[in-house]
């Protein structure tokens, strides 16, 4: 049984996720002056859903983050909202990334999402 199990009124989960996802065209902007603004946005938005990150990491080109995902919440959902609104978050805070990513368009369509069973310190 793991470590630590998760409870709404009815119901006993532990749902983790890894999800990798891209900026559009892959331009490597996190570790220039956005990282720090992008990873206070995701902290905020996944604390807003009730979602645990469990360990997050951003690289050059794209973002890996282990989340604990409540099962009343799809996968699809969630990143539809993460990266909906930390594209708008992020284009309200930076007004010059209005001119480098034209029409809005923060992040590259899709993702990839991997659940973790008991093998969870391998992903670590």
């Amino acid at each position: 049984m793991p470590a630590k199990v998760n409870g709404l009124a009815h119901t006993k989960w532990t749902c983790k996720y890894h999800i990798v996802f891209t900026p559009k065209y892959r331009r490597k902007i996190i570790y220039n002056q956005y990282r720090e603004s992008l990873k206070e946005i995701l902290k905020n938005l996944c604390k807003y859903k009730g979602i645990e990150i469990i360990e997050g990491h951003m690289m050059p080109d794209h973002v890996h983050l282990l989340l604990s995902i409540p099962p009343k919440y799809s996968v699809s959902q969630i990143m539809g909202y993460l990266k909906g609104k930390s594209a708008l978050m992020m284009f309200d805070k930076h007004a010059n990334l209005k001119y480098k990513f034209g029409n809005r368009h923060f992040w590259a369509e899709g993702y990839y999402v991997s659940t973790v069973g008991l093998n969870e310190a391998t992903i670590k």
